[in-house]
């Protein structure tokens, strides 16, 4: 899969940050019987992790956003 990396520097951060966030939240949700929100929070982490580790995110690309530094 190719993908062009348009996610850069704080954003990737700010992404990562929020994965860990949501995945404490989906685990504390599933264990206190609140499934809706543990899956929405677990498909939430899911989707930033993937914006973080790859570099890119789908919708920057439609929108034509790159928050990289350009300097790779």
């Amino acid at each position: 899969m190719d993908l062009e990396q348009n996610v850069g520097g704080r954003d990737r951060l700010a992404r990562a940050a929020l994965a860990a966030l949501l995945t404490v939240v989906a685990i504390r949700s599933l264990r206190a019987g609140r499934r809706t929100l543990g899956l929405l929070a677990g498909v939430g982490a899911l989707g930033f992790g993937f914006n973080a580790t790859t570099c890119f995110c789908g919708l920057n690309g439609v929108l034509g956003i790159d928050t990289t530094d350009g300097g790779d």
